[in-house]
């Protein structure tokens, strides 16, 4: 939380955002959690009650910040071909892995885009997709800053707007792109080793139109991003940094076009970027958790 406080810090200096658009960001997932079954924590706050809560590492809250649980998820990955063989109940929920993308990096300073951005950057450009055509996100908020931070990153507002952005209510369900309708790692819980995937679950959930209350209305493109490691500024060691960012949507955002093969490696294993649609494809996904 030290090295995401430093961050948040730089970024309120440089951009002028403030701990009331962190706390707005968290209370929002909170609220989301209330929502979600599976969520760790189930209650509803204000942005006031965040920021009243106990310090951890300024200027982050207890409330801002994830709390480590217990969870397992998995997914179920098979070809064109073998899909083919299942029956059309199958067929109707598998998903479609339109393109896959590694790539590595280094260290960068709090000045530098991450290499969340560049990877995005590179998805986008393989795919045609562009951020205003996400419909719903998941981000890997450790801290709810992130929310802050790869909103910036990811492209779905300009870089130092962030913290306007998310107080605006732009990530709210109903808003103009849903981010972390789980209720993020900050209220879903950070189950790691389990993390990405059940962020990959949120998603499926939400292109299959199944979350319930915290349904994102006709959902057909979404965007995950999940990470470990330094991404300009993520903890962890320097050579061993990984994060992930995935792109999921309908069949019919995309057209009749299956799995594009494509694999960067960069020197270290940092950010995956994935792009998938339904009906048809390459996997099914399930995932069983605790809280």
């Amino acid at each position: 939380m030290d090295v995401y406080g430093l961050q948040a810090k730089y970024h309120m200096k440089k951009y002028g955002s403030t701990p009331e658009q962190i706390a707005y960001a968290a209370a929002k997932n909170h609220n989301n959690g209330a929502l979600n079954p599976k969520a760790h924590y189930r209650f509803e706050m204000t942005p006031e009650q965040v920021l009243a809560d106990r310090e951890i590492s300024w200027p982050f809250t207890r409330s801002m910040c994830a709390s480590m649980t217990d969870g397992a998820a998995a997914i179920i990955i098979c070809s064109e071909a073998y899909l083919k063989t299942q029956t059309q109940s199958v067929k109707d929920r598998a998903i479609c892995i339109r393109a896959a993308l590694f790539t590595g990096g280094k260290y960068r300073s709090v000045s530098e885009p991450s290499l969340t951005h560049i990877a995005a950057n590179k998805a986008y450009q393989k795919t045609g997709i562009n951020p205003n055509q996400i419909d719903v996100a998941e981000i890997h908020d450790a801290s709810s800053f992130c929310e802050i931070y790869q909103s910036e990153m990811l492209g779905f507002c300009e870089i130092g707007e962030g913290g306007e952005f998310i107080a605006s209510g732009a990530t709210k369900i109903g808003g103009t792109i849903p981010i972390n309708t789980s209720a993020g790692l900050v209220s879903k819980g950070h189950p790691i080793g389990a993390t990405g995937l059940s962020m990959t679950f949120e998603l499926v959930t939400q292109l299959r139109g199944d979350a319930g209350k915290r349904q994102v209305k006709d959902a057909a493109i979404a965007l995950q991003e999940n990470g470990g490691g330094i991404i300009g500024m993520e903890e962890g060691r320097i050579d061993g940094a990984i994060a992930a960012a995935i792109l999921l949507g309908m069949i019919q955002a995309f057209g009749q076009q299956y799995f594009a093969g494509w694999i960067e490696l960069g020197t270290n294993l940092f950010l995956v970027v994935i792009l998938v649609f339904r009906p048809q494809g390459l996997f099914a996904l399930t995932q069983e958790r605790t809280g």
